[in-house]
């Protein structure tokens, strides 16, 4: 069984609408990610979301060589790490991507994240960079224009963006040649984001949903006191009784039913079937979903404090959540 796929009407491309993540949260080792892969492909996966940062992808692509299934049923995703920013070196980013996932082109590239700040694998919240800055327009679309090139080089086939608020997006929209086909953001019931959603939606980009499940394995870095979790939420349980399934599942369904191409991690064969099969059947009713709406309290879960800046106050900077780009004095024009 394979999943239903949506129709990117600038290529007619075919994007399945359930992917498989493959960041291990610093406790998978890139073997077993890499099985966890051969096994969702087994399962019926199309979509594979990677990424160069992962420490992964030279795995996944064995696995990608000789699993049998033809190039162009498959889309591959993979993104440009923050330390590689600008036109060179996004260019010898994807080249090394390509290298390593064993292809000759991607189906889906995206920038990471919208800034150049970087952090060492399996650091702690406290971690900073020392060139850390915040975002900077003309320095990212420096990074744009190059992944625009990208596409013009055939290396690949689409572009996104990644950990975008809508302030962000609002600028490259205005400033770009080649639109984004996607904008992966973080996307579960308990952190709906609806006025980005509906900015990107009306917009026509595709919103990929990562931590789907509310990322309950996710690095400690990212964890703190007030987070709550979806799958144990009320409403989620609620549901899940009455569709007789596990409470992931309404989390993917909740995802299908707006419009959300949920990308779920698991090593474990039963999940990954678990979640394959959840958004093939039994979705839920527009009264359930309507009802799942106030499961949101907002609750972002990735955070991103080992990205901040030295002028940043706290975490909230990132997210321009009153919709003003934090930018210091000393970093603009």
């Amino acid at each position: 069984m394979q999943p239903e796929t949506i129709t990117i009407t600038s290529t007619q491309a075919k994007l399945p609408v359930i992917g498989v993540g493959t960041f291990g949260s610093d406790h998978v080792s890139s073997e077993e990610m890499a099985h966890s892969v051969e096994l969702a492909l087994q399962i019926g996966y199309r979509n594979i979301d990677c990424a160069s940062v992962y420490g992964n992808e030279r795995e996944i692509g064995n696995v990608l060589k000789n699993c049998g299934i033809g190039r162009s049923d498959l889309w591959i995703t993979s993104k440009v790490w923050n330390d590689s920013h600008g036109r060179k070196r996004v260019k010898e980013s994807v080249k090394r991507s390509l290298k390593d996932l064993q292809l000759d082109y991607l189906d889906l590239y995206l920038v990471h994240w919208p800034f150049p700040n970087y952090h060492p694998p399996m650091c702690d919240v406290s971690s900073r960079s020392p060139d850390a800055r915040p975002y900077i327009h003309e320095e990212y679309m420096e990074t744009w224009s190059a992944m625009e090139d990208l596409v013009r080089d055939g290396l690949v086939r689409h572009i996104g963006t990644s950990n975008m608020s809508k302030a962000k997006l609002q600028l490259v929209l205005a400033s770009c040649s080649i639109r984004p086909t996607v904008n992966e953001m973080e996307l579960h019931p308990c952190f709906q984001q609806p006025q980005l959603l509906s900015f990107v939606t009306e917009q026509g980009i595709i919103p990929i949903g990562y931590s789907p499940l509310g990322s309950p394995h996710r690095p400690e870095r990212d964890m703190t006191n007030e987070d709550v979790v979806d799958m144990e939420h009320p409403l989620v349980v609620e549901l899940a009784k009455k569709h007789n399934c596990h409470p992931a599942a309404i989390c993917l369904k909740w995802a299908r039913g707006n419009g959300i191409v949920p990308i779920p991690q698991s090593t474990k064969e039963r999940n990954l079937r678990s979640n394959f099969e959840s958004i093939q059947n039994d979705p839920l009713t527009d009264e359930e979903l309507a009802l799942l709406r106030e499961a949101d309290c907002n609750n972002r879960l990735i955070k991103g404090q080992v990205f901040l800046w030295e002028e940043a106050e706290s975490w909230h900077d990132l997210w321009d959540e009153n919709g003003t780009i934090a930018c210091p004095d000393r970093y603009k024009n």
